[in-house]
C-alpha cells in the first residue's frame, strides 16, 4: 500500500510547481532547471519502460499508470518553459 502511494504521490507531487508556474507566467531560474532536470529523468525512465517493456514478461499497471500521468504533467511544464 505505502508503495503504491509513494508512486501516485511522485506522479502528481509536480502539480504545485506547475500550478504556481501557469498562474505566474514566470518562476526562478532554479526552479525551473530543477523542473527540466526532473523532465530529463522522466525521459530516461520512459526509455527505461520500453527496455523492460520487450526484455521482461512482467507488466506493472500501477507503475504505467501513474508514469502516463506523470509523463502528461511533464510535458505540460515543458510546453510552458519553452514558451
Amino acid at each position: 500500500v505505502l508503495w503504491t502511494f509513494s508512486i501516485y504521490l511522485e506522479a502528481v507531487a509536480i502539480l504545485p510547481q506547475l500550478f504556481m508556474l501557469s498562474r505566474t507566467g514566470e518562476a526562478e531560474t532554479i526552479t525551473t532547471h530543477y523542473l527540466f532536470a526532473l523532465g530529463a529523468y522522466r525521459t530516461l525512465y520512459l526509455l527505461n519502460w520500453i527496455w523492460r517493456f520487450y526484455t521482461e514478461t512482467h507488466v506493472d499497471l500501477i507503475v504505467w499508470v501513474a508514469g502516463i500521468i506523470q509523463t502528461a504533467l511533464y510535458s505540460d511544464f515543458f510546453y510552458i518553459y519553452y514558451t
